[in-house]
């Protein structure tokens, strides 16, 4: 047994702690209410993955950000370069919720879009 780790699960409503651990390169999850917990372990203890969320700033707009996200999640390990990547974006109103503000952000093959309609000053 070697790295053995304690995860609460997220995956359904229970909030399962799972114990995760490898043995001769498998993973192994323990304590699970669902196979939900499963996947849930076995993915968070190999590579956890997060969807990101953010402001971009708005030139011209109505408000001087707007709200954005990954379209899905992104590695954990990625986190700090999607948002370096994010802090460095502006865009022009108006903007559409759903509108691809940056297209593979921080090479991670993941779009990061509006989550809001931020309208143009008039």
């Amino acid at each position: 047994m070697q790295n053995k780790r304690e995860i609460t699960c997220i995956a359904c409503p229970l909030g399962c702690l799972l114990s995760v651990w490898t043995d001769d390169g498998a993973v192994h999850v323990e304590n699970h209410a669902c196979k939900r917990g499963i996947t849930y372990g076995e993915q968070e203890f190999s590579n956890p993955m997060r969807m990101v969320t953010s402001l971009v700033c708005v030139v011209n707009g109505k408000r001087p950000v707007c709200a954005v996200k990954t379209k899905i999640v992104v590695p954990k390990a990625k986190i700090p370069e999607v948002l370096r990547a994010i802090g460095s974006v502006s865009v022009s109103a108006p903007v559409q919720i759903g509108q691809v503000i940056v297209g593979n952000i921080a090479d991670t093959g993941v779009d990061l879009v509006a989550t809001a309609n931020c309208g143009r000053v008039e």
